[in-house]
């Protein structure tokens, strides 16, 4: 195999084995390559749309370099790139998936395969305006006090409440997507265990989630408080709790992501221990309208 070639395949299975070694290697960076292949591998490609997904791994002298995904209709997501390696990548795929809606990795990788992307294919790339760090947990420093109240952990049975509050955080951040007990299964949210802050009378203010343990990592992903509730400690209270949890469940990283515009939550979880790894962005491809004959 030559430096700038890349494998392919549909079988995460596949990728797994030749790659998993590597992805394991730097489970921050590489944590949402990590989450969606387990998802496939344990969920099927069918919970996510359907489509067929396309994985790749560019091999030097042995050794796994870097890492791509695609799960239709979304985007390619791709592990840190050096521009070359963006390049081989987007020449590569500009002959199986000429129109590729997105590309999505951290910041510097995004915008070198967005250039390449362009350079191959002629699509011009916008950048989304949400723009998100990526923060790792270094020495948890719970709230002190804690608001009045305790956490509770969601169970199997409580499915109505956690779709309930998945939906309600869906709204509030923009997602297109409904989240109901009928829709659950085919979400990215069902693979998570929620905690919910409740104050004194057992009323639920506030809600944190984490993925499973993956590679020795888990994701907080998600931690939303209705607007009325925020500024009384809630939300600070409840991801402690789960980042707590996620550290008593082996994790010897915990990770989440925050929006860069909401200055309020980026310093929260600064205030609870969190470290920046890096800033994440997604570029949008443009194509041209084909010329009328």
């Amino acid at each position: 195999m030559r430096v700038d070639d890349w494998y392919l395949t549909e079988d995460v299975g596949e990728l797994l084995d030749r790659a998993g070694g590597f992805l394991r290697s730097r489970p921050g960076m590489h944590v949402m390559a990590l989450t969606w292949a387990e998802r496939v591998r344990t969920r099927g490609p069918a919970a996510f749309g359907g489509g067929t997904p396309l994985f790749g791994a560019l091999e030097s002298a042995g050794e796994v370099r870097a890492v791509f995904y695609r799960l239709p209709p979304r985007g390619v997501s791709v592990t840190p790139l050096t521009a070359g390696q963006a390049d081989s990548l987007a020449a590569r795929l500009a002959g199986v998936l000429p129109e590729l809606p997105a590309v999505s990795a951290d910041q510097e990788s995004a915008a070198v395969f967005a250039e390449a992307w362009g350079r191959h294919t002629g699509a011009t790339s916008k950048a989304r305006d949400l723009r998100l760090r990526l923060y790792r947990l270094g020495t948890l420093t719970p709230p002190d006090p804690l608001p009045a109240g305790r956490a509770r952990v969601l169970g199997e049975g409580d499915l109505d409440e956690a779709a309930f509050w998945c939906g309600e955080f869906a709204k509030a951040v923009g997602e297109d997507v409904t989240v109901n007990a009928g829709t659950w299964s085919s979400t990215r949210y069902a693979d998570k265990r929620y905690t919910l802050w409740e104050t004194p009378d057992g009323t639920p203010v506030s809600v944190a989630g984490m993925n499973p343990l993956i590679g020795g990592q888990i994701q907080v992903d998600i931690v939303y408080t209705p607007a009325q509730l925020r500024g009384r400690g809630y939300a600070a209270a409840v991801a402690a709790e789960v980042s707590r949890a996620a550290l008593a469940a082996g994790a010897r990283d915990v990770v989440l992501f925050a929006d860069l515009s909401n200055p309020t939550s980026n310093a929260l979880y600064q205030r609870l221990g969190y470290r920046t790894l890096a800033d994440w962005g997604t570029y949008d491809f443009v194509y041209a309208e084909p010329e009328a004959r």
